[in-house]
Order: structure tokens, then sequence, then C-alpha cells
């Protein structure tokens, strides 16, 4: 499954396009028709393929949304978005702290921060708007931030070359939403339609916050996370 479920993330396998058929992937894989069966199963319980009568399991990709997590994993190994995907960076510059932001990288309300906000186009379609914060202490050490322009390498690497800081442990918290207007004109939706907001946080190995980061994406959208249980 990794391999078709990244084929479809990295834009190999576009929306619309059929994925192989249960006895082409038992054969492919050398796996059994049961075991091939739970594979289209799980990529339809995730929003990624669906059933079309007369064609088989279509991608629809356009249906999920990558997490934080995944976004920061795809930018430390150099690629963030899929073949369909590009962001605009909307702005970037120096700012008082807001308080729930503040309260987010454990400083005092009003201390100078980075704000990089964002939009995510999805076949030029606007899929889903974000803003990372950094101390403001980063501006010498990653001038690039304050500018507003894409980071070649992605924003997560380059902060690590420039700084030393590496991302070490996660975590993401998510929650139904309706639109504000700031959401409404980023994503060009309706003021009040329903959202998927989350924020996250990147943390080094001190438990310091390397980043805080706020995003929201349209409605009918899947958020998956995969992860392991270690006793």
């Amino acid at each position: 499954m990794k391999h078709i479920k990244a084929d479809i993330e990295s834009g190999v396998l576009r929306d619309g396009q059929k994925i192989d058929s249960v006895r082409a992937i038992a054969a492919k894989w050398r796996i059994s028709l049961a075991t091939a069966t739970k594979v289209v199963g799980v990529l339809k319980a995730e929003g990624l393929v669906r059933s079309e009568p007369g064609r088989g399991s279509i991608v629809t990709r356009d249906q999920a949304t990558a997490s934080a997590k995944d976004r920061l994993m795809r930018s430390l190994g150099g690629q963030i978005y899929a073949a369909n995907e590009r962001a605009e960076i909307l702005g970037a510059e120096l700012m008082p702290a807001p308080e729930e932001v503040a309260d987010a990288l454990g400083i005092p309300a009003g201390t100078t921060v980075i704000r990089r906000r964002r939009v995510t186009l999805r076949d030029e379609v606007p899929s889903s708007a974000s803003t990372s914060w950094y101390s403001g202490d980063l501006a010498e050490s990653a001038p690039l931030l304050l500018e507003a322009a894409r980071i070649r390498q992605g924003t997560p690497k380059y902060v690590e070359e420039s700084t030393g800081l590496m991302p070490a442990a996660g975590k993401d918290q998510i929650r139904a939403d309706i639109a504000s207007e700031e959401d409404s004109a980023a994503l060009g939706i309706p003021l009040g339609s329903p959202i998927l907001r989350k924020q996250n946080w990147v943390f080094n190995s001190a438990g310091e916050v390397i980043e805080f980061g706020q995003s929201v994406s349209v409605a009918r959208r899947w958020a998956t996370y995969t992860y392991e249980i270690s006793r």
C-alpha cells in the first residue's frame, strides 16, 4: 500500500486516474487477493480512491489533505508539494506576538516574532491556508524567513540548515470550525463555511519550540495520521 499511497500523494497518480485492479496489485507485489483487497479498502477509507462502476478504483486525491507531520517530513526529505500543488507566500514579516501565539511559543505576549503566511493550491484551486510562527531571534540567522517568496528547500529544512535547530518531535491539534473573514479571503469560500482548523508544534531535542503553525483546509477532505504503538 505504501507504494500506491506514495504515488497518489506525490502526484504520480493524479485525480481521476485508475489504479491497478486487486488482481493486478496481488500479482505485481506477490501478495494474496485478500491482502490486495485490504490495500484498496484502506486507500478508500483514507479518501485517496473511490469505486466507480465500470472503471474500478479511481484516485480522489483532492479529497485528502496532508497532515503537518507529512509536510514536515517531506520538507526534510527535500520534497514538500505534489506535482499538482504549489504554494503562494502571502506575507512574511516581524510583528508583536499575539497572546495565543506567545503562549504556544512559550514567550511573553508582545515579543517580536516572525510570521509567514501562505496558501496552498491544488490544481490551481486553494485547498489550504497556513501561517508559520518563529521566534524573532531567527531573523538574523535565517533572513529568508522574512522574504515573501518560496524557500527552495522548504522552510523546515532551511531553518535547520541556517540555525542548526533540528526537529525532534511534533504535536498536532485539529478541530472542526467555520471560516472567518481571513479564511474566506484566503480560500475563496463563503464566510462561515465549514473548515478543518489545525495547529501544530515542532520541537527540538530539548523540548523547545522551533515552529508553531496554524492552518485551515476546506471541507470534505480527510486528514490522515499514521503512527506506531510501542509498549
